[in-house]
């Protein structure tokens, strides 16, 4: 099937997909490998790693009015029983975000947008829908189907807790697998839940979209809030909140505690957030690659059902006899902001098997497809070239993201045909010094065996 008539395929599936839910039809978790206990302890060991890398309020008065909002919306029946904490946390972007399970973190530049309470509510209400329908793992889970591990939370969180026990499987969920970018279904999800959720504890949900609304209108073309960056509008959130509240039973809004103008007040006397610690920020290696060390002999590494060499010096991250493995340097892997890691140089292989498509090509673009949505700034900068492997039909495609050293990243994607899907083998580094990692990227692309 040509490139094209697959897009309109996956196309209409999506729109169908999306098309068959009505306002008022019940809202229901997706697709999901974690249990709802596994939820709840990922949020758990997540939330411990989140608070020693931000600056959490002090002030006490606005902590517990975060907590009475919180908790309100939170026994609604909608948001179903999971242990929900609220912490405020001192920093002035526009943002907030829920992990599986139950934590939720504003930032306190949230509170001081708000307009009013409900318009605060409405965002705590939000981020409650995606705990309650559980879009974190729902996404991990995605990715776990492309088994991508780009990012190995054993490597950096240790071992012995629940997010480095799936880091060792081969599934990359550091702290930003968790709260990475959501899709806009998700987010429309999530208002027709949190609508619902605002509705009974008795906040005007409108009130809800039209901060969403207010928050977009004042940016205009300049940078969005780091809400909007990783809450993307799904479309005319007032009109959509509108639709989902003619589905509701009468009843009455206005609800205030009377104590959000004293919120707004004490958050303006916080003092300047302190800067994040330099220690969690910085990469696990210092810098990019300033040479590759050649000397040595390049070693074979046995997965399950394939092998490769890899160059002196790297090591394989991933579960033993897993066929999902990270191979890079330790200065390869670069520790982010919230706990995650990064690959900055190095490869990614394993197994990928297409839902729509029957045909290398489109498999392979199925595949981009994927790596796409979890990560929005790569983009194909050279069509699918056809080689050999063993054989078997292989393509190799070239393209570009932002690297987690900062500047560009040149990847390498070498998709292989196999009689139960593809295998890939995907090869990153710097732009700059990507013409340093070439040879030993080619002599792995010549050295990979199925079994």
């Amino acid at each position: 099937m040509p490139r094209k008539s697959w897009i309109l395929v996956t196309a209409f599936v999506f729109v169908v997909a999306c098309a068959t839910r009505q306002p008022g039809d019940p809202l229901k978790p997706g697709y999901n490998t974690f249990s709802k206990e596994q939820d709840i302890e990922l949020g758990r060991e997540a939330a411990a790693e989140v608070r020693q890398q931000v600056d959490v309020v002090k002030d006490q008065k606005l902590q517990n009015y975060v907590k009475v909002v919180g908790v309100r919306l939170a026994r609604q029946p909608q948001a179903e029983d999971y242990p929900y904490e609220f912490t405020l946390i001192n920093e002035e972007s526009i943002n907030a975000f829920a992990l599986p399970g139950g934590p939720v973190f504003i930032h306190s530049g949230l509170l001081a947008a708000a307009d009013t309470e409900a318009q605060f509510a409405g965002v705590l209400a939000h981020e409650i829908s995606h705990v309650a329908l559980r879009h974190g793992t729902s996404q991990a889970s995605k990715a776990q189907m492309v088994q991508l591990p780009a990012v190995l939370a054993g490597a950096i969180l240790g071992d012995g807790g629940a997010l480095s026990q799936i880091g060792q499987v081969g599934l990359g969920l550091g702290l930003n697998a968790l709260i990475m970018k959501y899709s806009r279904t998700a987010e429309k999800e999530a208002d027709a839940l949190g609508a619902r959720i605002m509705s009974e504890a008795g906040y005007d949900p409108l009130a809800m979209a039209e901060f969403f609304q207010k928050l977009e209108e004042e940016t205009g073309g300049s940078q969005p809030p780091a809400f909007l960056s990783s809450h993307p509008s799904p479309g005319n959130r007032v009109q959509l909140v509108r639709a989902e509240m003619q589905t509701f039973p009468p009843g009455q809004y206005g609800y205030e505690t009377g104590d959000f103008p004293l919120a707004k007040k004490l958050v303006a006397q916080l003092p300047k957030p302190n800067p994040p610690d330099q220690k969690q920020v910085a990469n696990a290696g210092a810098s990019p690659p300033s040479g590759l060390a050649n000397q040595g002999s390049f070693q074979r590494v046995n997965a399950r059902t394939f092998s490769l060499e890899m160059p002196p010096g790297w090591q394989t991250y991933g579960g033993q006899g897993s066929n999902v493995l990270t191979i890079a340097p330790q200065q390869g892997l670069v520790q982010t902001g919230r706990g995650g890691v990064a690959l900055g140089y190095g490869a990614v292989t394993s197994n990928f098997q297409p839902r729509y498509s029957r045909d290398l090509l489109n498999g392979a673009y199925e595949l981009i497809d994927e790596l796409q949505e979890m990560d929005s700034t790569l983009r194909v900068t050279r069509e699918p070239r056809q080689t050999k492997v063993q054989g078997a039909s292989a393509l190799v495609t070239e393209l570009q993201g932002r690297s987690p050293y900062g500047g560009v990243e040149r990847d390498v994607l070498l998709t292989v045909a196999r009689p139960n899907g593809i295998y890939y083998l995907l090869l990153v580094g710097p732009q700059e010094q990507f013409g340093q990692l070439e040879p030993a990227f080619n002599r792995m692309i010549q050295s990979v065996q199925f079994r």
